[in-house]
């Protein structure tokens, strides 16, 4: 596929059941039987922490095949300050454009946008394998530690990216993920009987 066939840009109301749609197929049965994001997504927008600013689909052909968003949050300093940041995601591409090139596509576009708003930087749970691409490396190599773990706990996942160079020069603290994350399973799996009927399977590699 071609670069100039795919159009970026903000989601608007009316495409919020296709996102949703889209969420729940990427993410179905990957992190564990079934899945939360399709419900984390339709929460997000009415979150205060909610970007609309990078509310963002990507569009083939009049269809939506990818989608990213991003949520405010903070970096609490050892000296007690807050910084601002962004953290990222739900993220995905629909199963039958993956391996396209086109995640990185969208979340290159997605960066260079919140970056023109002037976001500082973005710190993400993710594989640097595939983020290591578009820019991202350990949040620790920053000084940044996850929040409810152990600082010498393997946080090899937690991962971020400056938008601004030298933001998180002199910063050095504990990332506190937005609370709207914390979505719980029963909610999500209430939220799923308004779809049609998918199978839920246990598969290696899920996270519970």
């Amino acid at each position: 596929m071609k670069e100039n066939d795919i159009i970026i840009r903000l989601e608007r109301e009316e495409d919020y059941r296709k996102t949703e749609e889209l969420v729940r197929n990427a993410f179905w049965n990957v992190y564990r039987p079934g899945c939360v994001e399709h419900w984390l997504i339709h929460v997000m927008r009415d979150d205060p922490s909610f970007v609309k600013e990078l509310d963002l689909v990507m569009e083939h052909k009049g269809s939506i095949i990818g989608q990213n968003a991003f949520a405010r949050t903070v970096i609490v300093s050892d000296d007690g300050s807050e910084v601002p940041v962004l953290t990222m995601g739900p993220v995905c591409i629909s199963p039958e454009y993956q391996k396209m090139g086109l995640g990185k596509i969208l979340l290159d576009a997605s960066l260079e946008k919140a970056a023109d708003l002037g976001y500082g930087a973005v710190l993400i749970e993710g594989n640097i394998e595939f983020y290591k691409h578009s820019g991202f490396g350990y949040s620790r190599d920053h000084g940044i530690r996850y929040h409810d773990m152990p600082e010498d706990s393997d946080q090899s996942f937690f991962l971020c990216r400056e938008l601004l160079p030298g933001y998180l020069d002199s910063v050095t603290g504990v990332y506190m993920t937005p609370e709207v994350y914390f979505v719980k399973d029963e909610d999500a799996d209430e939220f799923d009987k308004s779809f049609p009927e998918k199978e839920k399977l246990k598969l290696p590699g899920q996270l519970g």
